[in-house]
């Protein structure tokens, strides 16, 4: 009879009967049992195959089993590439086995909790070998359907995929090799020999240039900027110079190359001193990049381990705000410094903003989108500090972001905007709220940041903030016993709270996960969400 593929039904029920026969079995034991059973056999169909010419109890085995049918000359050509994808599945799930073993090996040798990333993979446990199992169905369905010679063939493409992604899951949650971990997320099989260009050396090189390296994968389309490679060169001039075993890639993301394309990456890549991935073919990892690391076109730097952990999935709004200063870029770097109440001072590196922060100094910095409101708040602060109460008392330090050229003014509010990114995840503290409050008034009237030092001690819309300023007769007594910049706060949250403003919070369509809901850094509500589309027709 013509093989009929089970479809999903059917394989499902095949591999419930499986799970209930061995259910007195861990679930690390029902994989490797029923993988087992299948190899026993399937090494027994290719042992038959090869002593069926001299043997002849082989022989009679072999016409029981039908092995003539599909080792004749022309089966073998006809089901070549069926037989490939046999043979590739099967090592597939061989080694998403392999990789259950050496986690439930690392369980039994660690304290769950000195390795946190071990938990998520054990709890996978049960899903995996569902998945092994279920793809073992499969393969003898296809493996009947070959040796009936049948034009109906079992599609296993569906299932090669899952254990492919279950594949590149365990590679990256499992400590393992740099190298291993880059191979399956772009090639998985069929690596070429030198698929890496140094633009160092202007030459082809092999991926163990990658070997016991930490690397700062740099994805991205087509579509970046000069502006992009420069930050990203200034921290390969930094690697350079302190000798650090990092190592910076730019992975390209094509759906499909054409001429026009090739030519335009050329003339990228000769930008780039750094490692380069030189193919010109769909990466394979390519759902795994949008989906677990949530790529969205923009350019994101996911910072690898030497052991291929991932030690931060987008560390490029990182790169944006700290520069140099946040190498190595881990994530661990990165909460220590968003926990700084100094993210002002840090996030000014490498714009033309020039302030000379001084313990004792008070500082205003301040803009706005509308000319009178800076106008009417620099006659304000200009009164406050010529006024005898401050004079002789504090030096206050004040700054017109307006008065700048565009250029700083948008590298300052891009700098912003990462440093929301880099910290719209972390717990509610103050200077989440600070950053927060800051990117929601970047479309305002006006705003104010005032700091003691290079603390932030205030950050105000226009409204509170001129109000604060034009009523100082009211709190400069107060200036005496607690300085400026917290007499200046405590008035200035007086006057928030009588005053009604509506946060509006813009959030650009970034690389990285976007949050389910934000908390307003006001009244500490859940904010609104709505969808807005931009366009500066190429502007």
């Amino acid at each position: 009879t013509a093989c009929k593929p089970p479809g999903e039904e059917l394989a499902y029920k095949t591999t419930l009967s499986i799970l209930n026969k061995l259910s007195e079995y861990s679930w690390t034991a029902k994989g490797v049992l029923t993988l087992s059973a299948f190899a026993i056999e399937y090494g027994e169909f290719w042992m038959l195959s090869q002593y069926q010419s001299t043997e002849p109890v082989a022989k009679s085995l072999a016409m029981l089993n039908r092995v003539p049918q599909l080792t004749k000359p022309e089966c073998l050509k006809k089901h070549r590439y069926a037989i490939l994808e046999l043979n590739n599945l099967i090592k597939a799930t061989w080694q998403v086995i392999d990789i259950i073993i050496e986690l439930e090996r690392l369980n039994s040798r660690h304290d769950i909790n000195s390795v946190p990333a071990l938990a998520p993979a054990l709890e996978q446990f049960p899903v995996d070998v569902y998945w092994v199992i279920i793809t073992i169905v499969a393969i003898v369905t296809q493996i009947e359907c070959l040796t009936t010679d049948s034009d109906t063939k079992q599609d296993l493409s569906q299932f090669d995929e899952a254990e492919y992604n279950k594949l590149l899951w365990k590679l990256f949650q499992t400590p393992t090799e740099i190298m291993e971990v880059f191979k399956a997320l772009i090639f998985w099989k069929d690596i070429p020999q030198a698929p890496i260009y140094c633009g160092s050396t202007k030459t082809l090189v092999n991926i163990d240039v990658l070997k016991k390296k930490y690397v700062f994968l740099f994805i991205s389309t087509l579509d970046i900027s000069q502006k992009d490679i420069s930050t990203l060169i200034r921290i390969y001039d930094h690697i350079k110079k302190i000798g650090s075993q990092h190592k910076i890639g730019w992975v390209l993301i094509v759906e499909e190359w054409n001429d026009r394309q090739k030519k335009k990456f050329d003339s990228l890549k000769c930008k780039m001193p750094w490692y380069v991935l030189h193919h010109f073919a769909a990466i394979k990892g390519i759902k795994y990049i949008k989906e677990e690391l949530h790529f969205k076109l923009k350019p994101l730097v996911v910072v690898l381990s030497p052991q291929g952990k991932i030690l931060h999935k987008n560390a490029f709004h990182m790169i944006h705000v700290w520069g140099v200063k946040g190498f190595p870029f881990s994530k661990t770097k990165e909460e220590s410094m968003t926990q700084a109440l100094m993210w002002l001072d840090s996030m000014l590196v490498d714009i033309d903003i020039k302030i000379k922060w001084k313990e004792e100094n008070s500082v205003i910095i301040y803009g706005g989108k509308d000319k009178e409101w800076v106008q009417q708040f620099t006659k304000h602060v200009g009164a406050v500090t010529n006024d005898t109460t401050i004079k002789g008392r504090t030096s206050i330090d004040v700054f017109c972001l307006e008065s700048q050229q565009p250029c700083v003014v948008s590298n300052f509010w891009k700098k912003v905007e990462s440093l929301f990114v880099t910290t719209m995840h972390e717990k509610t503290n103050t200077v989440t709220q600070q950053v927060e409050k800051l990117l929601s008034y970047k479309n305002e009237s006006g705003w104010a940041i005032v700091t003691k030092g290079s603390i932030v001690t205030c950050v105000g819309h226009g409204a509170t903030v001129l109000k604060t300023m034009a009523e100082f007769d009211k709190w400069k007594e107060v200036v005496i016993t607690k300085g400026f910049e917290y007499a200046f706060r405590d008035y200035h949250n007086a006057v928030a709270s009588t005053v009604h403003l509506c946060s509006h919070l813009e959030i650009p369509n970034v690389a990285g996960k976007i949050p389910d809901f934000i908390e307003c850094p006001d009244c500490h509500c859940t904010m609104e969400v709505f969808v807005s589309y931009k366009c500066c027709h190429n502007g």
